[in-house]
């Protein structure tokens, strides 16, 4: 009976402690906001946005199927959409089509750095509902490649920046203007602004990339629209898996040949995935909207030194974007074996795109598969890879800014940091700031994001104002 009483009253007290930390855990008071109202040309952004959209900047991994007059068309047509901001902004062409432009504020002392890209990735004209360059625009949506990646942003940049500079506004700071055109293969235009910078000793104290946005039910339990920030992107890994053999015929064929023991190592990777790592950009994402959650998932998060192994469960049994959140992915992608039906093939194929948790690196991670596939008859090899990205700080004026202009354009929306899983140019501003974030200043439904790098890309011309409107409430606190 003591031991029976002792066991309820430890349960007891556990309950009580799990329901306490459960009802503290509540949201966090926002600070002030301003009240300010923003309005500018929308024509003239919705006109200048088109017209970039018409130039058809299509990057190739092989270059020589790129139209290089496209992308000079697009710089020429620069300071006709927004004379402006050349009025007063210097702007120089660095190596692999990288664009800077510098607006002088009153102090050349910590700059604040507005990424975009204005290459697009290619497309297939044939299953698209309007055509992808002609920038038409019916019943309230622009259609086009680049209307969300990225054109959109580096339009809404400069819109805001024209419209400020006609005002007499000047920042209280440099601001510059960082664009690639090279970014959808990963190019190094925005390599040589980060070496530009280098070489410069110029020291952002602000970076915004594309990234996050605000979106609805990404995050169980709340139904307001989250804008979420990246503070962090993943790494990645094309990783290929080979097994050689003597082939064959295949009307006698050996118990194990290349494609069986391929199979079993895909298997060995998918059964034992990457250990979960709750990085800072996840934790402070579920700290933040798991406050605005329901009681269940405040229970849960509010209590994350004892449910930690059930948010892995539910992570890895429901996969997407949660899972990815919490660990290194991995996707097998392609595969190849005998260029006959009826041939052991010599040699067999497999591979996999792996992004990797902050908490990884290229080499732990290569490990990892090397351990968990445990044959010596399977080649790994990395065939390209990029590490993690630094984490920047949330707890500094730089974050206050980007959130600020966040919360002050899509009122209602709770903001929170998160982790990125797919790569950016940003990831290169590592070397020169921890203050890195990534924003794509819009709202987008889930279908709507789809069509990013799908068919029938296409913004909503609110969401273009949107745009618009939050990098000039961001311009103004820099």
């Amino acid at each position: 009976m003591i031991v029976l009483y002792i066991i309820l009253t430890l349960l007891a007290l556990l309950l009580s402690v799990l329901l306490i930390r459960t009802f503290l855990f509540r949201p966090k008071a926002q600070k002030p906001l301003s009240d300010e109202t923003v309005s500018f040309d929308k024509d003239a952004a919705v006109q200048a946005l088109q017209q970039l959209v018409q130039c058809k900047t299509i990057s190739y991994n092989d270059h020589a199927l790129e139209d290089d007059g496209e992308f000079k068309k697009l710089i020429r047509l620069l300071p006709q959409l927004y004379p402006r901001v050349f009025d007063v902004c210097s702007m120089q062409e660095l190596p692999d089509r990288a664009l800077l432009l510098r607006w002088p504020g009153k102090t050349e002392a910590e700059p604040t750095v507005l990424m975009a890209h204005y290459d697009v990735v290619p497309v297939d004209e044939e299953k698209w509902d309007k055509p992808p360059f002609a920038g038409i625009l019916e019943d309230g949506i622009l259609w086009g490649r680049g209307t969300l990646d990225t054109k959109v942003t580096m339009n809404g940049a400069l819109s805001a920046a024209n419209h400020l500079i006609a005002q007499g506004f000047t920042p209280e700071h440099d601001i510059y203007f960082a664009f690639s055109g090279g970014e959808e293969v990963n190019g190094l235009g925005a390599v040589h602004i980060v070496d530009y910078f280098i070489k410069h000793h110029i020291q952002p104290a602000l970076v915004v990339d594309e990234g996050g946005g605000v979106v609805e039910n990404v995050f169980p339990g709340v139904k307001a629209p989250c804008g979420l920030i990246g503070i962090a992107e993943k790494g990645m890994m094309n990783v290929e898996y080979s097994v050689k053999s003597g082939g064959g015929h295949a009307s006698a064929p050996p118990v194990k040949t290349p494609l069986t023991t391929l199979s079993q190592a895909c298997l060995s990777v998918i059964k034992h995935p990457f250990k979960m790592h709750l990085t800072k950009p996840a934790a402070e994402m579920f700290d933040t909207l798991g406050r605005h959650s329901t009681f269940l998932f405040r229970l849960i998060f509010a209590n994350m030194w004892l449910f930690k192994p059930v948010l892995d469960m539910i992570c890895k049994s429901g996969g997407g974007e949660m899972n990815a959140l919490v660990r290194t992915t991995t996707a097998f992608t392609q595969a190849q074996g005998s260029d006959a039906r009826n041939v052991i093939p010599t040699q067999a194929t497999l591979v996999s795109n792996m992004r990797l948790n902050p908490a990884e690196s290229v080499a732990s991670a290569t490990a990892y598969l090397k351990k968990v596939v445990n044959d010596e008859s399977v080649s790994i090899t990395v065939l390209e890879s990029a590490e993690p990205s630094p984490i920047s700080e949330t707890d500094c004026a730089g974050w206050d800014k980007v959130s600020a202009a966040v919360a002050e354009t899509w009122r209602g929306c709770i903001v929170a940091p998160y982790l990125m899983v797919q790569c950016s140019d940003s990831r290169h501003y590592g070397r020169l700031s921890n203050h890195v974030y990534r924003f794509s200043a819009m709202d987008l439904t889930a279908e709507e994001r789809k069509t990013i790098h799908g068919n029938n890309e296409r913004i909503r011309l609110d969401a273009l104002y949107r745009c618009v409107e939050f990098y000039i409430r961001l311009i103004k606190k820099c």
